[in-house]
């Protein structure tokens, strides 16, 4: 379901994505607006569902998560309770940091953040004993090129 927005609450929406810690005033003086409706705007886009949580981004390497997987994982089961138990697996760790189930030749992909090869395999082996998988491939990033949660409005 897509919201109709004009384009202050665009602007509203990319002050956000870009430094949601500015204060109303901050944002207001941005988008050419006041306090008071920019704060009645952000309150109904909240209502809407268009601004979900807002969270601190950290950087992994600094606290040292200096690896990044992604998991392709294909299986031969497909019934409800395997996907109940992968889904349950994979949203019980916090390792996996996105986990789409995909269209084609894999089923799904993680993104696995963790602190080097040995944590990946322990993840690996936790992962493989709670479920059964045909086939897994892991990829180890070599280089974050681009990372970012912000939508092209």
């Amino acid at each position: 379901m897509s919201v109709r927005l004009d384009q202050i609450d665009r602007k509203i929406l990319s002050e956000l994505q870009e430094d949601a810690s500015q204060s109303l005033d901050e944002i207001a003086r941005k988008v050419g607006s006041s306090k008071t409706p920019v704060w009645n705007r952000i309150r109904k886009l909240k209502e809407a569902g268009v601004i979900g949580a807002q969270t601190a981004v950290l950087d992994p390497e600094a606290l040292g998560f200096e690896a990044c997987f992604f998991v392709l994982i294909r299986t031969s089961a497909h019934e409800k309770e395997w996907q109940e138990a992968f889904l349950n697996a994979v949203k019980s760790r916090p390792e996996v940091q996105e986990a789409h189930r995909l269209a084609g030749d894999i089923d799904y992909i993680l993104k696995v953040r963790v602190q080097n090869a040995r944590a990946y395999d322990a993840f690996y082996q936790a992962l493989i004993s709670e479920v059964r998988v045909h086939n897994v491939t892991a990829l180890l990033s070599m280089e974050q090129i681009k990372s970012t949660t912000a939508l092209p409005l």
